[in-house]
Protein backbone atom coordinates (compact mmCIF):
# COMPACT_ATOMS: atom_id res chain seq x y z
CA UNK A 1 0.00 0.00 0.00
CA UNK A 2 1.40 3.72 -0.76
CA UNK A 3 0.38 6.24 1.57
CA UNK A 4 2.07 9.02 0.30
CA UNK A 5 4.33 12.19 1.97
CA UNK A 6 4.25 11.59 5.80
CA UNK A 7 4.31 14.09 8.55
CA UNK A 8 3.08 14.87 12.38
CA UNK A 9 0.11 17.16 12.07
CA UNK A 10 1.12 19.09 15.68
CA UNK A 11 -1.88 20.68 18.25
CA UNK A 12 0.12 23.73 19.10
CA UNK A 13 -0.49 26.49 21.85
CA UNK A 14 1.21 29.11 20.25
CA UNK A 15 2.18 29.09 16.61
CA UNK A 16 4.70 32.10 17.10
CA UNK A 17 6.76 29.86 19.61
CA UNK A 18 6.37 26.58 18.15
CA UNK A 19 7.40 27.49 14.79
CA UNK A 20 10.61 29.41 16.65
CA UNK A 21 11.28 26.30 18.52
CA UNK A 22 11.32 24.37 14.82
CA UNK A 23 13.31 26.90 13.41
CA UNK A 24 16.23 26.28 15.84
CA UNK A 25 15.91 22.08 15.45
CA UNK A 26 16.32 23.55 11.35
CA UNK A 27 12.87 23.17 9.91
CA UNK A 28 11.73 26.19 7.59
CA UNK A 29 8.09 27.23 6.71
CA UNK A 30 7.43 25.10 3.39
CA UNK A 31 3.34 26.10 3.41
CA UNK A 32 0.09 27.27 5.26
CA UNK A 33 -0.60 30.53 6.61
CA UNK A 34 0.21 31.89 9.75
CA UNK A 35 -2.56 34.05 9.84
CA UNK A 36 -4.82 31.23 9.22
CA UNK A 37 -2.78 29.46 12.58
CA UNK A 38 -1.22 27.08 10.09
CA UNK A 39 2.38 25.99 9.16
CA UNK A 40 3.92 22.82 7.35
CA UNK A 41 7.55 23.17 8.36
CA UNK A 42 10.30 20.83 6.34
CA UNK A 43 13.85 20.03 7.34
CA UNK A 44 15.27 17.63 4.49
CA UNK A 45 12.56 14.84 3.91
CA UNK A 46 11.26 15.29 7.81
CA UNK A 47 7.29 17.49 7.66
CA UNK A 48 5.40 18.60 10.67
CA UNK A 49 2.44 20.71 10.57
CA UNK A 50 1.48 23.38 13.11
CA UNK A 51 -1.82 23.34 13.79
CA UNK A 52 -3.09 25.94 16.69
CA UNK A 53 -6.72 25.72 17.71
CA UNK A 54 -7.84 23.30 14.93
CA UNK A 55 -7.89 20.23 16.51
CA UNK A 56 -7.05 18.63 20.29
CA UNK A 57 -4.25 15.93 20.14
CA UNK A 58 -1.19 15.37 17.44
CA UNK A 59 -2.63 13.42 14.43
CA UNK A 60 0.09 11.48 11.97
CA UNK A 61 -0.84 12.48 8.54
CA UNK A 62 -0.15 10.43 4.98
CA UNK A 63 -0.79 12.04 1.69
CA UNK A 64 -1.52 9.57 -0.77
CA UNK A 65 -0.28 10.87 -4.10
CA UNK A 66 2.30 13.32 -3.00
CA UNK A 67 6.12 13.09 -1.98
CA UNK A 68 7.49 14.73 0.48
CA UNK A 69 7.81 17.95 -1.65
CA UNK A 70 4.18 18.05 -2.53
CA UNK A 71 4.76 16.79 -6.10
CA UNK A 72 1.84 14.87 -7.99
CA UNK A 73 2.62 11.06 -7.77
CA UNK A 74 1.77 9.45 -10.83
CA UNK A 75 2.04 6.20 -8.94
CA UNK A 76 -0.20 5.68 -5.58
CA UNK A 77 -2.89 4.45 -4.32
CA UNK A 78 -6.05 6.29 -4.14
CA UNK A 79 -7.20 7.38 -0.78
CA UNK A 80 -10.83 5.21 -1.66
CA UNK A 81 -8.80 2.23 -2.51
CA UNK A 82 -7.03 2.56 1.44
CA UNK A 83 -9.86 2.45 2.90
CA UNK A 84 -11.37 -0.20 1.43
CA UNK A 85 -8.23 -1.99 2.24
CA UNK A 86 -8.62 -1.35 5.71
CA UNK A 87 -11.94 -2.12 6.06
CA UNK A 88 -11.87 -5.67 4.85
CA UNK A 89 -8.76 -6.18 7.49
CA UNK A 90 -11.62 -4.79 10.11
CA UNK A 91 -9.74 -1.86 10.75
CA UNK A 92 -12.04 0.36 12.27
CA UNK A 93 -12.92 4.35 10.51
CA UNK A 94 -13.21 7.23 12.65
CA UNK A 95 -14.47 8.90 9.65
CA UNK A 96 -14.84 7.84 6.13
CA UNK A 97 -14.20 8.90 2.53
CA UNK A 98 -16.57 9.08 -0.01
CA UNK A 99 -16.29 6.11 -2.47
CA UNK A 100 -18.69 7.47 -4.71
CA UNK A 101 -16.70 10.54 -5.65
CA UNK A 102 -12.62 10.91 -7.30
CA UNK A 103 -9.96 12.82 -5.73
CA UNK A 104 -9.19 15.04 -2.86
CA UNK A 105 -10.82 13.26 -0.17
CA UNK A 106 -9.94 11.76 3.39
CA UNK A 107 -10.16 9.60 5.89
CA UNK A 108 -9.21 8.53 9.77
CA UNK A 109 -8.14 5.73 12.33
CA UNK A 110 -7.07 5.38 14.85
CA UNK A 111 -3.85 3.38 16.05
CA UNK A 112 -4.36 0.66 19.03
CA UNK A 113 -3.57 3.02 21.37
CA UNK A 114 -5.93 5.84 20.15
CA UNK A 115 -3.55 7.58 17.72
CA UNK A 116 -5.03 9.63 14.93
CA UNK A 117 -4.10 8.45 11.35
CA UNK A 118 -5.46 10.79 9.03
CA UNK A 119 -5.11 9.16 5.23
CA UNK A 120 -5.62 12.51 3.36
CA UNK A 121 -4.81 12.99 -0.60
CA UNK A 122 -5.19 16.38 -1.71
CA UNK A 123 -5.20 15.09 -6.04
Amino acid sequence: MKLGAFSNSLAVKDIQKSKAFYEKLGFSVFAGELEKNYLIMKNGNALIGLFQGMFENNIMTFNPGWDENATHLNDFDDVRKIQNHLKKEGVKLESEADETTSGPANFVVLDPDGNAILIDQHV
